[in-house]
């Protein structure tokens, strides 16, 4: 297998009980799962998508993180934020408007 050149991590907001009732959830992050991996094969990129438990930054939620370059995005509630996030990525940009 090869390794992945990206791999992103949305939070989904998960709690160790199981319950997903975070910030992150509530605003949309998981919905925005199918988008994003849509959008990274229609891309190209070399990219793995992961939904995680609370990554503990609720105050700038929906977050993602990009791995390995450790960029930390928040607000990310849309699918025109997430085109922005993987646009700056594709052009080895950092898109600072929602930079955590």
């Amino acid at each position: 297998m090869e390794k992945p050149e990206h791999h992103i991590f949305v939070c989904a907001s998960f709690r160790a009980d199981g319950d997903a009732k975070g910030v992150c959830k509530k605003k949309g992050s998981v919905d925005l799962l199918p988008y994003i991996e849509n959008e990274i094969l229609d891309r190209g990129l070399n990219a793995q998508i992961t939904s995680t438990g609370c990554m503990k930054a609720c105050d700038h939620g929906p977050v993602m993180v990009i791995y390995p370059k450790g960029l930390w995005y928040g607000g990310v509630e849309s699918e025109e934020i997430v085109d922005e996030i993987l646009d700056a990525l594709e052009d080895g940009e950092v898109a600072d408007e929602y930079a955590l």
